[in-house]
């Protein structure tokens, strides 16, 4: 069997809005944020989902109660965060981005290179693969874990996934299906 897997990203927050890269940093969904996640509810309303795997940082959390409310059983998962940029969080989109690709193998200064993440997310997908076999899961999250599941379930290199990724290419979609075989 395989685990369905259907890929959210969290609404648009403050420091999205000041050109900030959070990474780590805890930070609130703005107002377009919060009417995004329920806007995406009556996007997904005929979607039907096992269980909502969410990052625990707030942004994600939030989006997934905005969405769905108490539709569906919601789990905050570490291994789901964004990448940590280390002494990165929190600066300026325009620094951190470049940056992101530049970090691959080698982790942002005190931070996690993409690969580590990779790590992270594999280790996630193992434990959905051995309890979630057959069902079918919504994650809501962040870009490198997105990017991570490309690498993994798609196989693309992480130049393509970077290259390919809808914030570069501006389509985005109310939810990415991956298949977990």
């Amino acid at each position: 069997m395989a685990v369905k897997i259907t890929y959210f990203v969290h609404g648009t927050t403050t420091d999205n809005e000041r050109g900030l890269s959070s990474g780590w940093f805890d930070v609130e969904l703005s107002e377009l944020g919060i009417k995004q996640s329920k806007e995406l509810g009556l996007l997904t309303k005929d979607r039907n989902f096992d269980v909502v795997f969410v990052s625990d940082l707030k942004r994600a959390v939030e989006s997934a109660q905005l969405t769905w409310g108490d539709k569906y059983k919601i789990i905050p998962d570490a291994r789901l965060r964004e990448c940590n940029y280390g002494d990165y969080n929190g600066k300026s989109s325009d620094v951190v981005e470049p940056l992101q690709e530049q970090s691959i193998t080698i982790p942002i200064l005190n931070g996690e290179s993409y690969e580590m993440v990779k790590e992270r997310v594999k280790c996630f997908l193992d434990d959905l693969k051995k309890n979630y076999d057959g069902k079918s899961i919504a994650i809501v999250a962040h870009k490198a874990p997105q990017l991570a599941l490309d690498v993994l379930l798609k196989k693309l290199t992480w130049e393509e996934a970077f290259a390919t990724d809808w914030r570069r290419t501006k389509q985005w979609k109310p939810g990415w299906e991956y298949i977990l075989n």
